[in-house]
């Protein structure tokens, strides 16, 4: 009984922080999307971890300043249509891996896919946001 009390408890958490999340992002400045990958990790992160899993899920799937789930394909297209090399990496493309700083060459994200700091390139066929600052992999966008 404990347990379901706990469940509902979660999933009404998760309902009103991923509401919360999309409402914001009808705000001016907040890329489309980021309240859809927010609500999707919370709802991930409370079936796994109950409401501070929720909490958790939800800031980790909103990637600020990522490109956002309704502009990939677009982005795709424009990626494409530019054929920059792809850079040939032994390791797993995976957010959060880190690239070498010599050999990678990154691009700027034009402003109609939204507002970011990010660099995007090509690794092992795959385009990537990445944190120019530390050239760590913040988005596996295909």
């Amino acid at each position: 009984m404990k347990r379901q009390f706990l469940l509902a408890t979660a999933l009404a958490g998760t309902l009103a922080f991923a509401s919360t999340v999309n409402a914001q992002t009808r705000e001016p400045g907040i890329p489309p999307g980021v309240g859809a990958g927010a609500a999707t990790g919370a709802v991930g992160g409370a079936i796994v971890g109950g409401p501070v899993g929720a909490a958790v899920g939800g800031v980790a799937g909103a990637v600020v300043g990522g490109i956002a789930e309704t502009s990939r394909p677009r982005f795709r297209e424009y990626v494409v249509t530019h054929q920059h090399r792809s850079y040939d990496y032994d390791g797993e493309v995976v957010v959060g891996r880190q690239l070498p700083r010599q050999g990678v060459t990154y691009y700027r994200v034009p402003s109609e896919y939204g507002p970011t700091e990010y660099r995007y390139t090509i690794i092992n066929n795959r385009t990537v946001l990445v944190d120019p600052e530390t050239g760590r992999i913040v988005q596996v966008v295909d």
